[in-house]
């Protein structure tokens, strides 16, 4: 029988270990609201858990491009979104695709907390209870303290769930819906500016929590904060009047970056 050497196989599971794994793909994809066009032939590829950063002055497109990721922009009149993207093999555009399955598996954090209007326990349990995620109320029960654990705020809550969950302070209703949108397994979670309405030591929290979230999911996140982006992500993409201008490892971004409106951007001369 041939057998591999000791080497050898090290040397492959080392190539193996260094292989770029793609959790989602942009494929020429553009953006239009009506007649006009916000976002021009945009490629980028998201790496599988890994933080990627998408930064860029106000309007130029990132956010936009965020929201194609788990197709929101459907939610938007007159907007048509052309190119590609894909969900590891799926092509998250076709007709066939169930939009409401593509968004549990693509979780969405927005801008400002926005739990819903019931308890703390019921914020968590509404996405799985949709879903079809539990057996009966201890399954459920698992999953509200699974994912509130995963936020960081069971410790902070457990003695009162059945609270409102708008009762909760901005930043632990941030990571209130974060826990929701974990609730339903997803694969990718997208967060646009989460953490523009906190404080700095909320914000801090949040910042910890993403870090931690890393090991079991994608995330793509929208920041107008440099320090933020070079903290938080892996890799950084640069938008500019609806073009993405480049993207790359973070720490090369913020040191070297290849396209002089980068630097630019990153040393505050415009934005």
């Amino acid at each position: 029988m041939n057998m591999l050497s000791e080497a050898a196989v090290e040397k492959a599971l080392d190539k193996k270990m260094n292989e770029v794994a793609y959790k989602m793909i942009g494929k020429d994809v553009s953006v239009y609201y009506g007649e006009k066009r916000a976002l021009f032939d945009v490629n980028l590829n998201v790496r599988e858990n890994t933080v990627t950063a998408l930064i860029g002055p106000s309007g130029c497109g990132k956010s936009t491009f965020l929201r194609t990721l788990n197709r929101m922009n459907d939610t938007i009149e007159n907007c048509r979104v052309t190119g590609k993207i894909t969900l590891d093999t799926d092509d998250i555009y076709d007709k066939e695709i169930d939009v409401v399955e593509l968004r549990a598996r693509v979780g969405m954090v927005f801008q400002k907390p926005n739990p819903f209007p019931k308890s703390i326990y019921e914020n968590i349990a509404y996405g799985p209870k949709i879903h079809g995620l539990a057996r009966g109320k201890a399954d459920m029960d698992a999953i509200v303290e699974a994912s509130l654990q995963r936020a960081g705020l069971w410790a902070e809550v457990k003695d009162r769930l059945h609270e409102s969950g708008t009762g909760l302070s901005g930043g632990q209703q941030q990571r209130l819906c974060i826990a929701r949108a974990v609730a339903v397994s997803p694969e990718v979670i997208l967060m646009d500016e989460p953490c523009s309405a906190l404080d700095p030591i909320a914000t801090a929290k949040v910042e910890e929590l993403i870090h931690e979230l890393r090991a079991n999911y994608t995330i793509v996140i929208v920041t107008h904060s440099m320090q933020q982006a070079a903290r938080v992500s892996q890799r950084t993409a640069m938008f500019h009047l609806g073009q993405l201008v480049e993207e790359n490892d973070t720490d090369k971004m913020f040191t070297n970056p290849d396209d002089q409106r980068t630097q630019d951007y990153i040393m505050g001369r415009f934005g």
